[in-house]
């Protein structure tokens, strides 16, 4: 079992241009309240990414699984996108592992789709960011009312349009257009922070 770094949160969202705002407000909103974001950029694919996915949820104290892209794509065939539901069913069967105390959060952009989508989830409360950055930023205050770092939505708005305006300079600097990268994951995340500070 991997140690659990306490302030780690695996951050379970689809990789596209669509979601692109709010895999920004995502990064900015954890830093913002003291938290270290983890993603699945930068795992290789092969027979052992499952377990090197397992391996990620397993070193973070909280995820957060955003179903609100889970729908049916516009290539044939139509497919539906299961990514995040499946890594949110290892996060549950971790959490209900003796001693774990890992806590997972699920956010959506829809009030009472994923009940739907996934009846199993009744009795879950979802946190509905209505597709919004603002949105975001609100959830994952009400999702983490911590002791410490208590931010204001404004002060976590502020840092998203400052990271925005750096986006392009950053990619640059990794020469790609491509804004989910491993490299410039951790870019982002320490120009978050610099901006934070």
């Amino acid at each position: 079992m991997p140690r659990v770094v306490p302030d780690a949160v695996f951050l379970n969202i689809p990789y596209d241009a669509g979601f692109r705002r709010l895999y920004l407000a995502y990064i900015v909103g954890l830093i913002h309240l003291g938290l270290e974001p983890r993603v699945t950029l930068g795992i290789p694919n092969g027979a052992r990414r499952l377990d090197k996915i397992l391996e990620l949820i397993k070193s973070c104290r909280y995820s957060i699984h955003d179903l609100s892209r889970v729908q049916l794509d516009r290539k044939h065939p139509r497919t539906p996108r299961f990514n995040m539901p499946f890594e949110l069913g290892l996060a549950v069967a971790l959490a209900k592992q003796n001693g774990t105390g890992h806590q997972w959060y699920v956010f959506e952009s829809m009030n009472r789709r994923a009940q739907k989508s996934i009846s199993d989830l009744n009795g879950t409360d979802p946190n509905i960011h209505d597709g919004l950055v603002e949105g975001v930023m609100r959830e994952l205050c009400n999702a983490f009312v911590r002791s410490g770092l208590r931010p204001t939505v404004p002060a976590m708005m502020h840092t998203y349009r400052v990271l925005s305006r750096q986006v392009r300079t950053l990619q640059a600097s990794v020469a790609s257009g491509d804004l989910f990268q491993a490299r410039l994951f951790a870019d982002l995340c320490i120009a978050a922070k610099a901006a934070i500070e």
